[in-house]
């Protein structure tokens, strides 16, 4: 029967045909082939369209063949069915602007094969209902990717970015491997859906190695410290590589943690781990991200700390929160990678009214002490018309609020600051709105098929406050930048910075990426 069967699973099945077609035409101008791949492109985010239709009008659905751990199923529910749309819609605008950026390349019809085969993979990885499709998928969107960095394999530099691709990525595969044999060597079951129903019971010893694992192969994935280098070097791809890679593939390890995010939840130290981690890779990510001069660098760097965060949200148990933040950086990441060759000319046409206000430490304090005020007073509005937020929502917007708080600075400090003041102010009040608006949004979107924050014990506050110190430390040292920036401390700290603490320079000796994959 039609609605037995995820009508989104035409998607990859349609991607891989034209993909074989295309690969056997691997050269420059292959007649309609790239019209042909936009168009199955094009279907693909039709059937997830059609995948999303069908869920609401059966409700959620599962099909598979096979047992025990060679179960070979897919799902799909409002996760999957959420990923599919964006995966596909995302996918479908770089294969279409791929046509023109790959127009006359010597190896156009091969860089169609190839994209369509990735995105097959990604399509296949969020419909999978079973944890050995769930393993291939990884496996070949890491196969698909590697050629695409790979694509012009005689410069070096993507030899070395390849290189550190399949090193980490692999690592991953081998992570998640390992935690698909414990948890089916103790739960018996290779389906997700029955994970989620065993882990009610909670978790044995093993059980919370297996979670582990999971942490481990979700934080490779994506590039979170220190294994971060080789997503800094994307930019020895094409432009549309780039872009492809947030439909799916740099965020699948998050993706990850919120399909097993039952399992995850079942294990505080798994969860723990998540905050610690995401919330370091988060703040490094964006301190290196402000020192950097091209526009593709900083926007990996970039990628790097909301990556980071998406894990803190995971560790806070916010999984609503953690699959919005996908969708939205998914959207605005690959259309700024696409739009990043007309960044310069953008900079160059803003009008530079004169040189920015230095903030003082009085006017950062009282601009903290107004944001987080204004923040108080809408968590509150919500907390008593609408519903109660946990801690964990309450400790994130807070975080976000911090960042505000700099532009409030800026207004406070203006030679005529009452204008500017009121207009940052707004700022800071609309995010706040913003983000618990959203939350409501999120939670009644996904927040039924996901677990509920866990009630915050010792361990958990005592994760909530570091982490509001962490973040609003490093608020304030930016506010308060461009007081000290001229020091020869901060200069020599600024060059550190660019080059990532030369963590992405070990690496390349630990594996010798930069001997590896080379030119055929």
């Amino acid at each position: 029967m039609l609605f037995g069967i995820p009508i989104g699973l035409a998607g990859p099945v349609i991607l891989a045909l034209v993909s074989t077609l295309a690969l056997a035409h691997p050269g420059r101008r292959p007649g309609r082939l790239p019209l042909l791949a936009e168009m199955a492109a094009l279907a693909a985010l039709v059937a997830a369209i059609a995948g999303i239709a069908q869920f609401v009008v059966v409700g959620p659905v599962t099909a598979g063949i096979g047992e025990g751990p060679w179960l070979l199923s897919a799902r799909l529910d409002t996760m999957s069915a959420t990923m599919m749309a964006l995966v596909a819609f995302v996918g479908w605008v770089v294969i279409r602007y791929s046509r023109s950026y790959l127009d006359g390349d010597a190896r156009e019809g091969a860089f169609h094969g190839l994209m369509l085969a990735t995105l097959a993979a990604v399509l296949l990885l969020v419909q999978a209902g079973s944890l050995l499709v769930l393993l291939a998928a990884f496996v070949a969107v890491g196969l698909g990717l590697r050629q695409l960095l790979l694509f012009y394999r005689e410069r070096a530099e993507a030899r070395r970015a390849a290189a550190k691709f399949t090193f980490v990525w692999t690592l991953g595969d081998v992570a998640l491997l390992a935690a698909g044999l414990l948890l089916w060597a103790i739960f018996g079951t290779a389906d997700l859906a029955g994970l989620k129903a065993a882990a009610a019971g909670g978790l044995p010893a093993a059980g919370h190695a297996a979670v582990a694992l999971l942490v481990v192969a979700a934080a490779l994935k994506t590039a979170s410290f220190p294994l971060h280098g080789w997503l800094t070097e994307v930019m020895e791809a094409p432009t549309p590589v780039s872009a492809l890679l947030h439909a799916g593939i740099i965020n699948a390890g998050g993706f990850l943690m919120i399909r097993l995010a039952d399992l995850v939840q079942a294990s505080p130290g798994a969860m723990a781990a998540l905050v610690m981690l995401g919330g370091f890779t988060a703040l490094f990510g964006a301190t290196v991200m402000l020192t950097q001069s091209a526009v593709k660098t900083a926007l990996a760097w970039s990628t790097v700390a909301q990556m980071g965060f998406m894990l803190l949200q995971c560790g806070l148990g916010l999984w609503s929160l953690a699959l919005l933040h996908i969708v939205a950086h998914s959207l605005y990441k690959a259309h700024a990678f696409l739009a990043s060759g007309g960044a310069i000319e953008a900079v160059a046409g803003i009008r530079r009214p004169g040189p920015v206000a230095v903030p003082g430490l009085g006017a950062v304090a009282r601009a903290f002490l107004i944001a987080i005020a204004l923040y108080g007073a809408i968590a509150a509005m919500f907390g008593w018309f609408i519903e109660p937020k946990s801690p964990q929502t309450l400790a994130l917007g807070a975080i976000l609020v911090f960042g505000v708080a700099y532009l409030v600075a800026q207004g406070l400090a203006d030679a005529a600051p009452s204008t500017l003041t009121k207009r940052t102010t707004a700022t800071a009040a609309a995010a706040a709105l913003a983000y618990f608006s959203f939350h409501l949004l999120a939670d009644a979107t996904w927040g039924p098929s996901l677990p509920a924050a866990p009630i915050p014990g010792p361990l958990e506050w005592a994760l909530i406050v570091l982490a509001l110190l962490s973040f609003g430390l490093v608020a304030v040292a930016q506010a308060l930048f461009p007081l000290w920036a001229h020091h020869p401390a901060a200069a020599g700290l600024r060059v550190h910075l660019a080059n990532g603490l030369y963590l992405n320079a070990v690496l390349d000796r630990l594996i010798g990426g930069f001997r590896a994959a080379k030119p055929l």
